[in-house]
């Protein structure tokens, strides 16, 4: 099993210490996350659970992802994936599913459902429970699955 991330200056392999993360949540309002480079988005990722690490990406291995678009005003979307081994799985961050239908932009121009996102403070709870249990599925916020969504949910940019 292999630990990776891509978040702001920390860029894998591997994961820092958890406190080193903590900040880019619980910091005062208005300095959470992260914008300087022109990214708002990061991962956490563990490639090949369940003994797969041998295996090529596209051969059977199993990855987890728990990806994070970041927004100073909304808060974060977060998306968890199961990739590799059987159809590919997503569970997104439930925020106010009656602005599922509205967007924000990420600063890479694309659409973003204002209705998943959720607060800092929340999401810092799901990204540390990620992170303490290896990987495991995050029960400290609630999700929506992927394939629950409606269509249109995520419009093409």
């Amino acid at each position: 099993m292999r630990k990776d991330i891509y978040f702001d200056n920390f860029f894998g392999p591997g994961w820092p210490d958890i406190n080193e993360l903590e900040p880019y949540f619980l910091a005062p309002k208005g300095k959470e996350w992260f914008y300087t480079g022109g990214n708002d988005s990061g991962s956490l990722r563990i490639e090949g659970i369940d003994g797969t690490e041998h295996l090529h990406r596209l051969k059977g291995r199993k990855d987890i992802k728990l990806s994070m678009y970041g927004n100073p005003e909304l808060g974060v979307l977060m998306q968890y994936s199961l990739v590799g081994g059987a159809p590919r799985q997503d569970w997104f961050s439930k925020g106010d599913m009656s602005k599922l239908k509205t967007w924000v932009r990420s600063l890479h121009d694309t659409p973003l459902p204002i209705g998943l996102f959720i607060p800092f403070a929340e999401a810092w709870k799901a990204v540390k429970e990620f992170m303490e249990t290896e990987g495991q599925f995050p029960k400290s916020i609630e999700w929506i699955k992927g394939a629950n969504l409606p269509e249109g949910t995520f419009p093409d940019p």
